[in-house]
């Protein structure tokens, strides 16, 4: 029964329903070139259905060395420079100097929101958006279950209706084999994809920026058979369309963004988990695996199903109503500059 295809599940009452801000809110996103920095403040934006500005940073050292408590690079003032927008999502620490510069310069007019945990406290923006398993708590704190991703159900049931034709090609069941930093577990996931073939399944994987050339090479090695397909970073990113066709997730453990994108298909998520894995990480596995979205890999397959988790939407409504009580805030110091 672990192979049995797994039926595409409705939305669990989490579409995104924003478009709530004023006409013509200006929305910029401070990045800093990573992926998964930059796929949560996209997906928000998304949510917000608001296009963003992209600026991005790349300190030079020592700016590098002193962020996020130094001052930012004045070759990335392109970030804080006007026209100020209206609200200015940021990931990463490289990005909270500038984050800072633009509130200070726009007057305190721009509403500024930091993902994940500031080192810098909770006076590093009007509102932080900080994983729960990060374990913070402020008056101005948003703390989601997942990170904050550009899975939706709309583009899940577009990659369906049109699967990306290399993932078409492979026979039903499929399983989407997610890879992060796989250190120390290389063999673990050559074998379970092995057995997966074996058992008829066709089993897809794709790396990430942060996959060694070796695990790349052993995973590729242990697909190269009929049933197996390795993205090795040719033609359009399947990414997407490898979610939304996967039958079940193989996906490693550490990574909190690949995790988060793949409870949010529906799909049952096996985590395969480092050797060694930090506090954090297993906490927020701990509460995945409590909201019966993940099993840990421990040999065997299981099969169950449950709502899609995305916490996405949810980040976005607080950020409509954080951002309309900072509006108002601000229109009864124009009324009243003494208060």
């Amino acid at each position: 029964m672990w192979l049995a295809p797994h039926p595409s599940p409705l939305p669990a009452g989490g579409e995104r329903e924003s478009k709530r801000l004023p006409a013509g809110t200006a929305l910029r996103i401070l990045a800093d070139g990573r992926a998964g920095h930059e796929a949560q403040t996209l997906g928000l934006a998304e949510a917000l259905g608001l296009p963003p500005d992209i600026r991005r940073v790349s300190p030079r050292h020592p700016y590098d060395w002193l962020a996020p408590f130094g001052p930012p690079d004045p070759r990335d003032a392109g970030a804080f420079a006007p026209p100020y927008p209206d609200i200015v999502l940021a990931a990463g620490r490289r990005t909270i100097p500038a984050l800072k510069r633009l509130k200070r310069q726009s007057g305190g007019r721009t509403f500024a929101v930091y993902v994940n945990k500031p080192a810098t406290g909770l006076g590093t923006a009007d509102l932080i958006v900080a994983p729960r398993h990060d374990g913070l708590s402020g008056a101005n704190v948003v703390s989601s279950l997942t990170p904050p991703n550009r899975v939706t159900p709309e583009r899940l049931a577009a990659a369906r209706a049109a699967p990306d034709p290399r993932i078409a090609a492979l026979p039903r069941p499929r399983v989407a084999m997610l890879l992060g930093d796989a250190s120390g577990i290389v063999y673990d996931l050559d074998y379970i994809a092995s057995v997966l073939i074996l058992a008829g399944a066709s089993v897809m994987a794709t790396p990430s920026r942060r996959t060694s050339a070796k695990i790349r090479a052993t995973i590729r090695a242990a697909l190269d058979q009929p049933g197996g397909w390795f993205w090795d970073g040719e033609g359009e990113n399947p990414y997407f369309s490898m979610l939304a066709n996967a039958d079940r997730i193989i996906v490693t453990g550490d990574s909190v963004n690949m995790v988060g994108e793949a409870v949010a298909t529906g799909a049952p998520v096996h985590v395969v988990e480092p050797y060694a894995t930090r506090h954090k990480l297993s906490v927020y596995l701990k509460n995945l695996e409590e909201a019966g979205a993940v099993r840990i890999w421990t040999g065997r397959f299981d099969d169950w199903a449950y709502a899609p988790v995305n916490s996405t939407p949810i980040v976005a409504r607080r950020i409509e109503r954080a951002f309309g009580a900072f509006q108002t805030s601000l229109r009864a110091e124009r009324r009243d500059p003494k208060t």
